[in-house]
């Protein structure tokens, strides 16, 4: 039996995975990832549109600092998110992006002068600042008071992605690809790494570690269609699951992106509509400021794509063979803007669909895109439950998003999260906390428990098709727990999932019995992991019995905070179970620095709190006092939620910005 070891084992080779290893390894210890494929081909290659942080250097970014970008990040969120978490992260944002601007990515930058740019469908001429000429720029999006997306045409992830491959191999972090953790090592309560899967030859290794970081991405791939990567699978949440200690936040939270082209689902980027495009009817008729007058196209992502569904609803989409959709147009943006800021999108709607969008509309309606829930983690990205297991990125519920993530703060989460995270793991590795106690008869247990459980598939006869029942989930969540849910299409959706995962216990390996490189094996013990995960989304929907951020009953339309202003916890403590345990933690309102409140889209449908007017009170009142005795920004938001003790020291310092005094 094969056995290694390393201080630290990271699970994903995407920006939050490699941004950890990274990390730590600048912290003097040894750092393996483990991916499935080379890093480079990472699913956060796909990020199209940018990074948000409030640099406020371009003229339409003017006055932007940490306190705007956490209140746009708390109301996007729906009052969901953690607002420690959220402070700490627009506090970090800044400096990771000049970061990786030292290590090489070519963020755009200011160009002084007059430039057009199209803002509700008018052009209108910016003037930029002299002294702002070369830094870093930025671009509109949604949910957001400022401009703050900083970019790379739209290409931002893509370019993310290769300067932080390289930092790695500058590292020299040691990086295995075409690996697979099929389960996680664990010994009274403490992870100590996993087994892993080598897709090529089949071959099991046992990777013990003194930290293990789960950083896979989503779980988009549990519906039939997704802009996710296809390796989006949620086995990263599975492994957590499957230990019966850790636990997920927030699994029901799931956010549809208004712009997938149709019929494929493949993303274009919200900068399409940060930039001026517009979405229109089957008249050519441009509807969203019929629904949202103030922000239009540009409202959060999940309230765009409420309206687009309703307005298809009301016989308003474009008839086709793959189903009704609406139209994206960017024409209206020209040539020269598009080939040089859109040229991603350009390229997909040639490849994808043979028409030029400088000339022809772009068929979209609203498609699965991103994951809010996660494994629950600290602040420290450490699991709440497990010892020595974290998660950082889309795999986990840290919780910076709560029940909806505005564009951009996703890619962001990746870096920010992951430099963080990796000071808090580095910490642990050079504590006695990390000494390893775990007896070698154990690995080799974790082992074998692995290959009979793959040889119970390959031998396994009159079985189940582990293809035909992932298809049917598939259909279930995209049918049943898609962007309106009701309590009767989530009660059918739990019982069947319950079904299938029942009758996933007996799934048979068809058409190939190799041991080696098989992607029937592959598929069979994926999907048995991934209805698991659909379960927890399935039933902790059912059991919200409120409509919040992305998460929106048609049975229960107000937003509950007297009875559900918590995070949704679930758990499989017991393999005999068919359905998920869920728990519920509060979100405790005394300690939130913006209280609960109207979001500013529709109707206010909100159930307040008891306690919301007591805490905004105080808030208003010691705001008001230290405004009158001449305290900065920095002093009123620290009496109001300190946040700063918790960051890594070398991260405390506070941002510069143009034409502030600090």
């Amino acid at each position: 039996m094969k056995i290694k070891y390393t201080d630290v084992l990271i699970i994903g080779g995407g920006l939050a995975g490699l941004r950890v290893a990274t990390g730590v390894k600048q912290r003097g210890h040894d750092a393996v990832v483990l991916t499935l494929v080379p890093p480079k081909r990472s699913h956060s290659a796909a990020a199209q549109g940018g990074m948000q942080a409030s640099l406020a250097n371009s003229n339409m970014g003017e006055g932007d600092n940490e306190d705007v970008h956490f209140s746009d990040t708390i109301k996007g969120s729906d009052w969901g998110a953690d607002q420690e978490v959220a402070r700490m992260f627009v506090h970090c944002a800044p400096k990771a992006i000049r970061e990786l601007a030292h290590w090489g990515v070519p963020w755009s930058r200011v160009q002084s002068g007059d430039r057009s740019a199209i803002i509700n469908a008018q052009k209108v001429t910016i003037t930029e600042k002299d002294e702002a000429h070369g830094l870093i720029t930025a671009r509109d999006f949604g949910g957001t008071k400022k401009w703050r997306t900083c970019y790379t045409s739209d290409g931002t992830g893509h370019s993310m992605l290769y300067a932080m491959d390289n930092k790695a191999k500058q590292e020299k972090v040691v990086i295995h690809e075409r690996q697979e953790a099929i389960s996680l090592i664990t010994d009274e309560g403490r992870c100590y790494g996993a087994i892993s899967r080598n897709l090529r030859t089949g071959e099991l290794t046992a990777y013990v570690s003194k930290a293990t970081t789960i950083a896979t991405g989503g779980y988009g791939r549990i519906y039939s269609v997704s802009t996710n990567a296809i390796i989006c699978q949620g086995i990263g949440q599975a492994l957590a699951l499957e230990t019966g200690i850790a636990t997920l936040g927030n699994m029901e939270a799931i956010q549809f992106h208004p712009t997938a082209i149709v019929p494929v689902g493949i993303l274009t980027t919200e900068g399409c509509r940060g930039d001026g495009g517009l979405l229109l009817d089957k008249d050519g008729y441009r509807f969203m400021p019929d629904y949202e007058p103030d922000k239009k196209e540009l409202a959060s992502r999940d309230v765009v794509s409420r309206r687009m569904t309703e307005h298809m609803r009301k016989g308003k989409g474009v008839k086709s063979r793959y189903g009704d959709h609406l139209w994206l147009d960017i024409t209206i943006l020209g040539r020269d803007h598009i080939e040089k800021n859109l040229r991603e999108v350009k390229e997909i709607c040639e490849h994808f669909l043979g028409i030029d969008p400088a000339v022809d509309w772009i068929p979209v309606r609203p498609t699965q895109h991103y994951s809010m829930g996660g494994i629950r983690t600290k602040y420290t990205g450490e699991s709440q439950t497990l010892k020595g297991l974290y998660s950082c990125g889309e795999a986990a519920c840290w919780d910076l998003h709560g029940f909806n993530r505005l564009g951009g703060n996703s890619v962001s989460e990746t870096v920010v999260s992951g430099m963080m995270v990796a000071e808090y793991i580095a910490d642990f590795c050079d504590s006695h906390e990390s000494s390893m106690h775990i007896h070698s008869l154990k690995i080799e247990e974790a082992l074998k428990t692995q290959k009979e459980r793959l040889e119970a598939l390959l031998t396994k006869e009159n079985g189940e098709d582990a293809y035909v029942l992932r298809r049917r989930m598939e259909e279930i969540m995209m049918d049943k727990v898609g962007i309106f849910r009701n309590g009767k299409d989530l009660q059918e959706a739990v019982d069947e999932l319950e079904e299938l995962y029942k009758r996933s216990k007996n799934i048979e390996v068809f058409r190939c019995k190799s041991r080696a490189a098989n992607p029937a094996l592959v598929n069979a013990y994926r999907t048995q992991m991934m209805i698991k995960v659909a379960l927890t989304v399935a039933l902790g929907a059912l059991q919200r019995t409120e409509s919040r951020g992305a998460h929106s009953r048609e049975d229960y339309p107000k937003r509950d905070d007297e009875n559900w202003l918590n995070r949704t916890i679930t758990s499989w403590p017991e393999e005999g179970q068919t359905l998920p345990t869920v728990s519920y933690e509060e979100i405790p309102i005394e300690n939130m620095e913006l209280p609960p409140g109207f979001r500013g889209y529709g109707k206010d449908l909100t159930e307040h709190h008891p306690d919301t007017k007591a805490r905004q009170d105080t808030v208003d009142a010691i705001t008001e006092k230290l405004k009158a005795s001449g305290s900065n920004r920095f002093e009123i938001q620290n009496a109001l939620m300190p946040y700063l003790d918790k960051l890594p020291p070398k991260y405390q310092g506070v941002n510069e910005r143009l034409g502030e005094n600090i």
